[in-house]
């Protein structure tokens, strides 16, 4: 039953525990016995306290048989992004400089996961500040996809999606900026959401006004992120744009059916290049969605605006975010991080001004394309999961990119518009790596995606199925 339970849902230990037919020690003790021999090789849990979590895992037992549940995650092995703060436990943010950092106080995410019940036994890697959709650092080094790994698991949430699919962990939260929620649920055959802005909400230090940077689930199924969500989806008074909802509305989700559906196709999203395997994947997604029932619609988007607002603000947050820190120290800080800093200085009040108004542009084009279909359907991620070595992609099909983050504008592009979108498993390569795609639902449309994200696991549950083989690579 030990290695049966880390291929579990945690929606279903989470009633094994709460029925007390498995105890929290097992579960916990499973899991830690995984990471023992399946991380060395992966690299995606840092900061492991495995002693403290099983003290933790008796404690959740003893409250049990007390008579007290604390919630869906009741003694359930968890592991913060390594960008968020946990009480007692070490938050590195990927860097040097803070290689030694023991955190307070728990973030806003990490107290609601620890009074759900979760076991806290480590964190998950990310790149430097979380800059980049490729999960490598040197503090930790660097996160393998679990399907080949040679290749990246993406980021910036790479390891939590890396842990989540090598059952390491249940499910994981991650951050979404330019991709890094999708991007490595696409890499790694996850479901992975970005919600609206405020869903999530957080106290966080920067500009709490700016919709771009959000948290949101990584699982292996459409019901764990959505229990994931209905734990770390509440309103918070330091949020300005936190979303007044009781997150239960997560817990209830049925399926909605694509019959009659309305959905519009974006091939490239604005002319794009695409991987050829990711293009004729998203056709072959568009396709199941007319078996299903669906209206598929191709559509030219315009796009235009989308990268100047993307990366205008992107600048920005990170010049706020860490401008001191790379200002200090220049060497503890990668280069991508410093560029991305630096590109700030070109910045007039007009260019900022004008990124602001297209933003506002691209949310009433995007709210009114979505009144007239129910979704979007769009390649998630440009690129196949790449050699782990390199930094980041440099040309797709024969195309350069201008910038480090150029290969990932698929997701970028929905991030300008301030949509939430839902990234699911679709199939794999010819050389055995995963393929997803985005659907992007209407503002606040978080509970519509997941419906429709049932429904679109129900016509993979093949793909999905099809879990890394790690027995040849343990430790």
């Amino acid at each position: 039953m030990t290695n049966e339970l880390t291929t579990l849902s945690a929606a279903a230990l989470s009633e094994l525990i709460r029925t007390r037919r498995v105890s929290a020690v097992e579960v916990v003790r499973a899991h830690l016995d995984a990471i023992d021999r399946f991380n060395p090789v992966i690299n995606a849990i840092v900061s492991m306290r495995p002693e403290e979590a099983l003290h933790d895992a008796r404690e959740r037992d003893r409250q049990l048989a007390a008579g007290e549940w604390l919630g869906p995650l009741h003694g359930l092995p968890f592991a913060v992004k390594d960008l968020m703060d946990v009480a007692g436990i070490r938050t590195t943010h990927g860097s040097r400089i803070y290689a030694d950092h023991i955190a307070e106080a728990d973030s806003v995410i990490s107290g609601r996961i620890r009074d759900a019940g979760a076991v806290f036994v480590g964190k998950t890697n990310v790149p430097e500040f979380g800059v980049g959709s490729h999960t490598f650092n040197d503090v930790f080094g660097a996160t393998g996809n679990p399907y080949d790994l040679t290749r990246s698991a993406g980021g910036s949430s790479g390891g939590a999606a890396a842990a989540v699919t090598a059952g390491l962990l249940p499910v994981a939260d991650g951050s979404d900026l330019g991709g890094s929620i999708r991007n490595p649920a696409s890499f790694t055959n996850l479901v992975g959401l970005r919600p609206t802005a405020g869903r999530v909400a957080s106290a966080r230090p920067g500009n709490a006004w700016d919709p771009g940077s959000v948290l949101g689930p990584l699982a292996r199924d459409v019901k764990d992120a959505a229990l994931l969500l209905s734990v770390i989806s509440a309103p918070e008074r330091r949020a300005p744009l936190s979303i007044d909802e009781d997150p239960s509305l997560f817990r209830s989700l049925q399926p909605r059916s694509f019959h009659g559906a309305r959905i519009a196709l974006s091939e490239d999203l604005g002319g794009l290049p695409l991987d050829p395997e990711v293009r004729q994947a998203t056709l072959a997604a568009a396709r199941l969605a007319e078996s299903l029932g669906a209206e598929v619609v191709p559509v030219e988007l315009d796009m235009s605006e989308a990268d100047l607002v993307f990366e205008t603000f992107r600048s920005l947050e990170f010049l706020d975010g860490h401008g001191d820190d790379a200002a200090r120290y220049p060497e503890l800080v990668k280069q991508t991080l410093k560029d991305d800093i630096s590109w700030t200085g070109s910045f007039t009040p007009a260019l900022i001004a004008k990124a602001g108004g297209a933003r506002t542009r691209l949310f009433r084009q995007f709210q009114a394309l979505l009144g007239d279909y129910d979704l979007v359907l769009a390649p998630c991620v440009q690129v196949l999961p790449f050699p782990i070595e390199w930094e980041y992609p440099t040309e797709i099909d024969g195309i350069a990119m201008d910038k480090y983050y150029a290969w990932q504008r698929s997701c970028s592009r929905i991030t300008a518009t301030a949509m939430p979108a839902l990234s699911m498993p679709m199939t794999f390569s010819r050389a055995g790596l995963p393929i997803g795609v985005q659907f992007v639902g209407p503002y606040r449309g978080d509970r519509l995606l997941l419906e429709y994200g049932l429904s679109w696991e129900a016509a993979v549950a093949d793909v999905m199925a099809r879990r890394p083989d790690l027995g040849e690579v343990a430790s």
